[in-house]
This record gives C-alpha cells, sequence and structure tokens, in this order.
C-alpha cells in the first residue's frame, strides 16, 4: 500500500467525460486530494462527493484539485456527477488496476472497495492518508487538515 512519503505511481484513466486523465497533468501544478471511493451514488459515497463538493472552493483556494476514483464506468461518473453537481474529476478505473497500484484495502471481509483519501504535494509525494469505510464525511476534514499544513 502507498504509504506517507511514498511518490504516487503515474496513472491515466478516464473522466466522466470519456476523456483520458493522466494524473501527472496535476503533479508540480497544484496539491492532490485523491480519494477512492467504492461506487457512485450509494449513500456514503454520495455523503462523501457531497461534502467534498461543499468545501470544493475551500480545496480550490489552498492551491488543490480533487479528484475521485472508482470502479464504475464514465457514463456512472457522469450521471453521479450531474445529479449532485459535483465540480471535480471523477476517473474510472473499471479493471481496478489503479486502486491495486495505491494497495487499496478491501473492507467488510473483502467484500466492499475501500474508502482512501491520498493528498499528495506537487512534487508527487504523499503527505496525508485516511483511510475509514464508515466515516465518509471525515476523509474532507482529514484532506483539509493535511493540506492547511503543507
Amino acid at each position: 500500500m502507498i504509504q506517507i512519503g511514498d511518490k504516487i505511481p503515474e496513472f491515466t484513466l478516464q473522466n466522466q467525460d470519456g476523456t483520458p486523465v493522466n494524473i501527472m497533468e496535476f503533479i508540480g501544478q497544484k496539491t492532490v486530494v485523491l480519494y477512492f471511493y467504492p461506487k457512485d451514488d450509494t449513500p456514503g459515497c454520495t455523503k462523501e462527493a457531497c461534502s467534498f463538493r461543499d468545501q470544493y472552493t475551500v480545496f480550490q483556494d489552498l492551491g488543490c484539485e480533487v479528484i475521485g476514483i472508482s470502479s464504475d464506468a464514465p457514463k456512472a461518473h457522469k450521471e453521479f456527477a450531474i445529479k449532485y453537481k459535483l465540480p471535480f474529476p471523477l476517473l474510472a478505473d473499471e479493471k481496478k488496476e489503479v486502486r491495486t497500484l495505491f494497495g487499496v484495502p478491501k473492507s467488510f471481509l473483502g467484500l466492499l472497495p475501500g474508502r482512501v483519501t491520498y493528498i499528495i504535494d506537487k512534487t508527487g509525494v504523499v503527505r496525508g492518508m485516511f483511510n475509514s469505510q464508515l466515516n465518509a464525511t471525515q476523509h474532507i476534514d482529514e484532506a483539509l487538515k493535511v493540506v492547511r499544513g503543507l
């Protein structure tokens, strides 16, 4: 599993519009709050996404980009983003390759994809990490604490 102090691996995934997004487009430009979540439009994931949405301008003012990743297809991401007015990219990791690359653990007896947030500085190094399946909205508070400390 990627830990604090590790450099993140390069990857490219499609966003909700079907456009390929390479994570390195952000490195050197902004701090990145990269959050892995289980599934679009489920109760916990909706609360988490809407909390990131509600704090998005705060993250932007701090020089951050928020990016969500799940194994849902771009079409599902698009519907989710429109329904909840999500202003940030949602990336489709349909083959779970990036989730595996980061070593995001499964939860609930290995049945559900894990919920982990990484705070990545402008050099591509992980400066903070929060792993909690049940406290979805706490990911936002934890990410803001780390970002403000950078």
